[in-house]
């Protein structure tokens, strides 16, 4: 009863996004009743739907369904994660890459959970300063590890194509917890992130 409850909210939400990019496209000045727009307002709601599923995504649950107890407690890092997420001001993408780290307390989390984690928080309307830290809130709460890192790095569209159009600016965030705040732990990180060992 909850899917058929959840698939029928999915879909009273697309047809009110799929009303709504019809009435922008109208408001900027398109024809709606061209050939090349008559399924775009309906395209672009099942965009919306897809971009911003992070909503209805538990990402505890997610770490949750593979933690491990394992007797490790040096550095597991992944890094070079893509991430594609929508600006909360303009509502444009900004993407790039997240390095996510975390130094284990008793338990390991599969590794795929960490993409996936940072999939959640990206696929919502965003700010980068908010992802970064949402990304190692989540892995601390959930592991309680003796530290957690995270570094993003990404382009913004909203910098790129409007507003000062610098088409090679690129900003960084980090966040750290626990044994990452010591400056030898964090040393270490930063240089595995910038290293080439494959």
């Amino acid at each position: 009863m909850a899917n058929k409850n959840k698939a029928g909210n999915k879909t009273a939400q697309l047809d009110q996004l799929t009303q709504n990019f019809h009435n922008v496209l109208d408001l900027v000045g398109e024809q709606t009743t061209r050939e090349g727009l008559i399924k775009t307002p309906e395209r672009a709601a099942k965009a919306m739907q897809f971009l911003t599923q992070g909503y209805q995504q538990d990402p505890e649950a997610i770490l949750r369904s593979a933690m491990f107890r394992e007797d490790y407690n040096e550095m597991v890092l992944v890094k070079n994660i893509e991430l594609y997420s929508l600006c909360e001001h303009h509502m444009l993408p900004f993407f790039g890459k997240a390095h996510v780290a975390y130094i284990p307390n008793g338990y390991i989390v599969g590794l795929s959970k960490i993409p996936r984690v940072v999939d959640v928080f990206a696929r919502r309307l965003q700010v980068q300063e908010r992802l970064t830290i949402d990304i190692r809130d989540i892995i601390q709460d959930t592991l309680k590890p003796l530290g957690v890192a995270v570094i993003i790095e990404a382009q913004h569209m909203c910098m790129m194509m409007r507003g000062v159009q610098k088409q090679n600016s690129i900003t960084t965030t980090s966040a750290f917890t626990g044994e990452f705040r010591n400056a030898e732990t964090r040393s270490e990180f930063l240089r595995l992130v910038s290293s080439h060992l494959h």
